[in-house]
């Protein structure tokens, strides 16, 4: 008997869970008694008990001669159901709500920012008070959608220099890069479409895409992008709706795409349904520019993105996408739909920060500060075991290989508990060894205390 009830509470809680996740939604049919079953190796007894009891709490229905369904409004969306549950150290929402929650004494090298001394500072309040001084229907009225025109007509001509050649009508403002790639995802994408990643990727990609429940497939990525005969597999496997990359600095193990191997990908895509999703976050820390496939593709089947969260301020939201202009229209009704306008002060604030004549000169400092930065982090890493995978030719980020036996979430979850926050390689990717790596900010590792942790935290892990 005892036994028997078991079974029939995973029968209810494998339908509830369905339900949860949506893979089971108001209206849709379940298994027949017989076939769910077969299927479980349960006697039908089990099964027809466990639907009585759905039934009985409104979950799901019988409609005569047709079968069981489920009834009720659609679940809530709760992101820690979808997909598999993932241990806390290595889901990208915890390791975002840890860095970003951090108290002040914490040290994050796993975040994926500047630190606030890094940032020019009196730029952005020289910004500030130039827009509060603007007229008053800057401040208290609502701006146009597509945001503002001497910054879109600034940002296409930033484009134009890479290559691309976009005009302000091809412009379009948003809040920050990830509403960006939100409201591509939106217009684009339906539930169960395939979406083809980097392997690693930046881990809100993973976060992102859950929302929008879509199959994805990790592509992985060599130290000249990703490796095209796993991708050429995919397209031919799942034909896949978009492709999300970095193409300037990856994100995490700091990798240029080559131009070879950009060729080669678009003429892959180009004989596909594939459209691309190209985030520039990181252009502004190059040293020398990697090609660029809206470039190449003359934004024919790419969508380019990109913000200032990592050279201004995070906290002025402004990020932007650059398309072909049928696509820009759409995405304007889009984004009319989802947030009605767009943030005028924050457009203003960029606008006048990059164009007061201090902005190159904050980039030429980053970029010494943070070469000397990576050097000085890969350094500090060596004695204990740490190695990188590639030495980045610029960047934030250094994507390391551990000691060997050392598991990257093993590690995270011992540092957390001494005000260390780590990004291990779990999070940015699904492929069995991705344990094996960890990513790290090299403007956020200059401290004693981060590296006296990993040692430590080594040392117990490999005893």
């Amino acid at each position: 008997m005892n036994q028997s009830k078991t079974k029939i509470e995973l029968v209810i809680s494998q339908i509830e869970q369905q339900i949860k996740n949506r893979s089971l939604t108001p209206g849709s049919r379940l298994p027949s008694v017989r076939k769910l079953s077969k299927d479980l190796g349960f006697s039908v007894s089990t099964i027809v008990e466990a639907y009585e009891r759905l039934i009985a709490v409104g979950k799901i229905e019988s409609r005569s001669g047709s079968g069981f369904y489920v009834v009720g409004p659609l679940a809530p969306l709760a992101l820690s159901e979808l997909g598999p549950k993932l241990d806390r150290s290595i889901d990208p929402l915890w390791i975002s709500r840890q860095s970003l929650e951090a108290k002040p004494d914490a040290f994050k090298p796993g975040c994926g920012w500047l630190p606030n001394d890094w940032m020019p500072l009196e730029s952005i309040r020289k910004a500030l008070r130039s827009a509060t001084r603007n007229e008053d229907d800057n401040l208290m009225g609502y701006s146009s959608p597509l945001g503002l025109p001497a910054l879109r007509d600034l940002l296409a001509r930033r484009a134009q220099s890479k290559g691309i050649e976009a005009n302000l009508n091809q412009v379009l403002l948003t809040d920050s890069g990830t509403q960006a790639i939100d409201l591509v995802c939106r217009f684009l994408l339906k539930p169960d479409d395939v979406v083809l990643i980097d392997d690693p990727c930046y881990f809100n990609f993973h976060a992102l895409l859950k929302v929008h429940q879509v199959k994805v497939i990790g592509i992985p990525y060599t130290s000249t992008g990703p490796d095209l005969e796993a991708f050429k597999e995919a397209i031919e496997a799942y034909n896949p709706r978009l492709y999300i990359t970095n193409s300037g600095i990856h994100n995490p193990t700091g990798a240029t795409l080559s131009l070879s191997t950009a060729h080669q990908l678009l003429k892959l895509i180009e004989q596909s349904n594939l459209i691309v999703v190209e985030d520039d976050i990181f252009s502004d820390f190059e040293y020398n520019a990697a090609p660029r496939l809206a470039a190449l593709d003359n934004l024919s089947r790419v969508i380019f993105i990109g913000s200032f969260s990592k050279t201004l301020s995070a906290s002025i939201r402004c990020g932007y996408i650059i398309a072909k202009p049928e696509w820009i229209d759409q995405l304007t009704d889009l984004k009319i739909a989802t947030s009605f306008s767009h943030n005028g002060v924050s457009a203003e604030v960029l606008l006048s920060s990059l164009t007061d004549g201090s902005y190159r000169k904050h980039i030429e400092l980053l970029k010494v500060r943070l070469a000397k930065a990576m050097h000085d982090t890969i350094t500090k890493l060596e004695p204990l075991g740490i190695k990188p995978w590639i030495k980045p030719q610029a960047g934030i980020f250094v994507w390391c290989h551990l000691p060997k036996g050392v598991e990257a979430s093993k590690i995270a979850k011992y540092c957390i508990n001494h005000q260390v926050i780590l990004a291990p390689g779990n999070a940015f990717s699904q492929a069995p060894n991705a344990g094996q790596f960890m990513r790290f900010n090299v403007t956020q590792s200059n401290h004693d205390h981060i590296y006296k942790t990993l040692a430590d935290a080594i040392q117990q892990e490999s005893s």
